[in-house]
């Protein structure tokens, strides 16, 4: 059930480094001015969630509209910096005064956020590949039923 190639090993690994990345933040956020209990376990939750998507898009190597390869580093950055994109618009009340005063070594602009998200994607989808496979063959039968 968790060998590889393996959906739910793929899926349960993307998850799992999600919460590590999320629980990063969830520890790292007062040192950054935000002492919110709600926002702190949104950031765990979110990181998580990212997570889950990234281990779900990794049944699917070929883009299906542009009928192109679509690997795991190109698919995880993706997933990774849309989410954060998503989140930056939504919560741009809360990142601004964040970021205005440079506590992200220096980066002001909450749209670096974005980037972070870019690089949060590849690592999760890396470790999610390497340890659940990828592409179709983690989603055949196997005889568990």
């Amino acid at each position: 059930m968790f060998g590889k190639p393996s959906l739910l090993t793929r899926i349960t690994v993307a998850k799992m480094v999600g919460f590590v990345f999320g629980l990063a933040g969830f520890f790292a956020a007062p040192a950054f001015g935000v002492d919110d209990i709600k926002l702190r376990l949104a950031i765990l939750f979110w990181y998580t969630t990212v997570g889950a998507f990234i281990g779900v898009s990794g049944v699917m190597t070929r883009h299906p509209l542009l009928n192109m390869k679509f690997p795991w580093w190109l698919t995880g950055p993706a997933i990774g910096g849309w989410m954060n994109f998503v989140l930056v618009l939504f919560a741009w009340d809360v990142f601004a005064p964040m970021m205005a005063g440079g506590a992200f070594w220096g980066f002001t602009s909450p749209w670096w956020v974005v980037l972070e998200g870019l690089v949060v994607g590849f690592v999760i989808a890396g470790l999610a590949t390497r340890f659940g496979g990828e592409g179709p063959q983690t989603v055949q039968d196997r005889g568990y039923s």
